[in-house]
């Protein structure tokens, strides 16, 4: 993969991981979420435009593969490959840094 800004591990995380959702569906993959329909319930109330662009962004990334669950009309399930599984400590930290400057009520799931 090329990277357009530099060889810095930071910058080349956030031009795939960066924008306002990608980690939210990496956040819904990891707990368990794996149907459009399913993303599209999050509270974060994604358009169905960007969903459908941040999901192929993942594919092509290889962080998440898609799988048919039906066929006629072909629909697909998300899963994260061993690339995605491997974001799984980030979203813990991100998580334990998020309650321990924003506390809210809010239960998170374990990831």
């Amino acid at each position: 993969m090329k990277f357009k800004r530099s060889s810095c591990p930071i910058t080349n995380s956030l031009d795939i991981l960066g924008d306002k959702w990608t980690l939210v569906l990496v956040r819904d993959l990891a707990l368990g979420k794996k149907r459009y329909q399913e993303f599209m319930d999050s509270s974060e109330r994604i358009a169905s435009n960007i969903l459908a662009d941040r999901l192929k962004q993942l594919e092509r990334s290889r962080i998440v593969t898609r799988q048919a669950y039906q066929q006629n009309p072909t629909r697909y399930e998300y899963v994260l490959t061993e690339k995605g599984e491997g974001l799984k400590p980030v979203l813990r930290a991100l998580v334990v840094w998020g309650q321990q400057h924003f506390p809210s009520n809010k239960v998170i799931p374990t990831i």
